[in-house]
């Protein structure tokens, strides 16, 4: 398990570009046969990718990095399936998932294990986990059945339809929320007008993008905005402080996940298009 110290927004202002991705970039997490994870001091976050072959397998705990005995003695976790039809075994119980379904698991769940369907269509679970301090019942939530809200327009090349799953209104937990956009097609945009998060922290992670595509991934202060290239199942950490909006060169889907003080996806401190340099 990769740690990773987060620098504070002053220490940002003095960063190049490598030291910048170095500290904010996730481009590691998705390698055929491996279970891949980052612990982040920010909200004790942890971020991972499994990408299972043949065989199961299984999420281990770190004991240097969590002193547990297994991973969810004092965490949840949210799971999302990237890529092929697999499944996830959750104390003996077997949950399929689809392309964009995804899973809640609640602390307390003593053994959890990634498995494919298909070899040859392998699939890529995307998994975040926050601390919890009280167990909620396992729950899985198609994407069929997440809770959608379309905004945006073409005209502002931003269309896109929010997916809810783990939220106060859906799978019920102690402070993950997460869900996923898509933008349409002729859409590129999200996130803007800008926010940041006093409260909580953010992790996005940008899918459904081919070779020749990427994401402009605009974050930092509002005074003092920066720019990462992410492509295809790369993602970014950010911090309270942050901004946290991107383009693309074609339409694209982001799975994003929050943690930290409350539960309301509401609960933003919005940046103007004035205030952004």
């Amino acid at each position: 398990m990769e740690v990773r110290y987060l620098p504070g927004r002053d220490s940002y202002d003095r960063m190049n570009t490598a030291e910048l991705r170095k500290a904010f970039m996730l481009d590691h997490l998705f390698v055929p046969g491996e279970v891949n994870m980052t612990y982040c001091d920010s909200d004790r976050a942890i971020v991972g990718g499994a990408v299972p072959l043949a065989q199961p397998m299984t999420l281990e705990a770190s004991r240097k990095e969590m002193a547990a005995d297994f991973f969810t003695e004092r965490r949840e976790i949210g799971i999302v399936n990237i890529g092929g039809p697999g499944k996830i075994i959750a104390d003996g119980r077997e949950f399929p998932l689809a392309q964009k379904d995804m899973l809640y698991v609640g602390r307390g769940t003593r053994r959890i294990a990634f498995a494919a369907t298909k070899s040859a269509d392998p699939a890529a679970f995307y998994f975040v986990s926050f601390p919890a301090h009280a167990a909620n019942p396992t729950t899985a939530v198609p994407y069929a059945k997440s809770e959608c809200a379309a905004l945006g327009s073409m005209e502002n090349a931003n269309k896109r339809t929010i997916h809810r799953y783990i939220h106060p209104a859906g799978a019920k937990s102690c402070q993950l929320v997460m869900g996923l956009t898509e933008l349409e097609a002729g859409s590129v945009w999200n996130t803007m007008p800008s926010h940041t998060h006093q409260r909580r922290m953010e992790i996005y992670l940008y899918c459904g993008l081919d070779p020749d595509s990427i994401v402009l991934h605009l974050m930092g202060k509002p005074e003092e905005t920066r720019a990462l290239i992410l492509r295809n199942r790369e993602g970014v950490i950010s911090p309270s402080w942050s901004i946290h909006s991107g383009a693309a060169t074609r339409n694209y889907y982001f799975v994003w996940a929050m943690g930290g003080e409350n539960q309301e996806f509401s609960d933003m401190d919005g940046v103007t298009m004035q205030e952004l340099f």
